[in-house]
């Protein structure tokens, strides 16, 4: 029994090597093991045979594909504003007439710089009552010391010195409140005029006044819009409001990012959207009342990646990539999920750390269509 396992194990031994070649020979590749992967092995009779001096004189540069953290989700008409509470409109609080102006609507302003220089007759009225209300002070005080000192020698009785302290503390709280208004609105009443000035630093957006014009309490004179900071309303689709929370990245212009801040969960009958607002930080291209467009993005599906969208084309009607491969390149069709920014998402086709071709794609296309 045991001679004929050795014999088999013989005639395995000779004749395995001569059965493989066979199969060789008659085009059959051996069956899948099942470990290999579908997405970086790709057939060699889709390869295009490039050296690395003709890469250069047609020139081809790599670049690996990057995990995608996020996904555009759309793109919806906004509108650039300042916050509601970043936007204060300075009144000239007394009426009067500007003798001069110290600043131009455009203009970056900070805060307590003067605005504007404004004459009144009511500033000498407010000049007078401060000389009068000191006069009062000087007279109550004097006499509080009086009486407190006969008070205190039981020449008269206690309750004259008490009148006496209340009375000092009503003049004072009197020449308090004289100095807090001309204060408020930086006064000087010996010469008849009080200063505008700008009370958060930010872009005077409005400017209704010029030298000459009258002014009085109901008029807003300046409007400045604080410069740290914007507001992005945008009109959000009805089939997207479940898709955007706040949190969640948007952009404008490709460049300047911001964050969802509230999404409306009413939907207005008439456009069929609903309210979303974004917080933006304060760049040159953020300019208040412009109208734009604004990229939402949301979580990118496990194993996307990014690539720059010079790297994606469309061949019969697929988007493909160029990978690079051992002597050349290999077209990979991939699934887009979109782009923004100068770079396109795929969902599927491609592995992070997998080297594309970002320039000289176009010349791969036509290699590729020639063969």
């Amino acid at each position: 029994m045991s001679d004929g396992i050795v014999q088999i194990a013989s005639w395995r031994a000779a004749f395995l090597p001569a059965l493989l070649l066979l199969a060789a020979c008659s085009g059959k590749a051996p069956a899948p093991t099942g470990t290999e992967d579908p997405v970086a092995a790709p057939q060699k009779g889709d390869a295009i045979a490039l050296d690395a001096g003709r890469m250069q004189r047609i020139g081809i540069r790599f670049a690996p594909a990057e995990a995608a953290t996020e996904v555009a989700l759309g793109t919806v008409p906004a509108t650039v504003a300042p916050p509601p509470n970043a936007r204060v409109a300075v009144a000239a609080i007394i009426p009067g007439v500007v003798t001069r102006t110290l600043v131009v609507e455009g203009e970056s302003v900070r805060a307590g710089q003067p605005l504007a220089v404004i004459a009144s007759r009511e500033l000498y009225a407010m000049g007078a009552a401060l000389e009068s209300a000191s006069a009062r002070v000087a007279v109550a005080r004097a006499n509080d010391a009086r009486l407190g000192q006969l008070a205190r020698e039981g020449v008269i009785a206690g309750a004259r010195a008490d009148e006496a302290r209340a009375a000092l503390r009503e003049a004072e709280a009197g020449l308090g409140e004289q100095r807090r208004v001309l204060a408020l609105i930086n006064g000087r009443p010996r010469s008849g005029s009080y200063t505008l000035s700008a009370p958060i630093a930010g872009k005077v957006t409005s400017a209704t006044i010029q030298t000459g014009s009258p002014v009085d309490g109901a008029t807003a004179a300046y409007v400045i819009d604080a410069a740290d900071r914007y507001e992005l309303t945008a009109q959000l689709p009805a089939h997207m409001i479940g898709q955007v929370r706040p949190g969640m990245g948007v952009s404008i212009g490709g460049d300047v990012r911001g964050t969802v801040t509230s999404v409306a969960s009413v939907v207005d009958p008439a456009t069929r959207s609903a309210m979303l607002r974004a917080r933006l930080p304060a760049t040159p291209g953020v300019v208040s009342g412009r109208v734009t467009s604004a990229t939402l993005f949301g979580p990118a599906p496990a194993g996307a990646v990014s690539v720059p969208t010079s790297a994606v084309l469309a061949i019969d009607g697929a988007d493909t990539v160029f990978v690079r491969a051992d002597g050349g390149v290999v077209p990979r069709k991939v699934t887009s999920g979109g782009a923004a920014g100068g770079r396109t998402v795929l969902l599927s086709g491609l592995k992070a750390g997998e080297p594309v071709a970002v320039s000289g794609a176009s010349e791969l296309k036509s290699l590729a269509a020639a063969r």
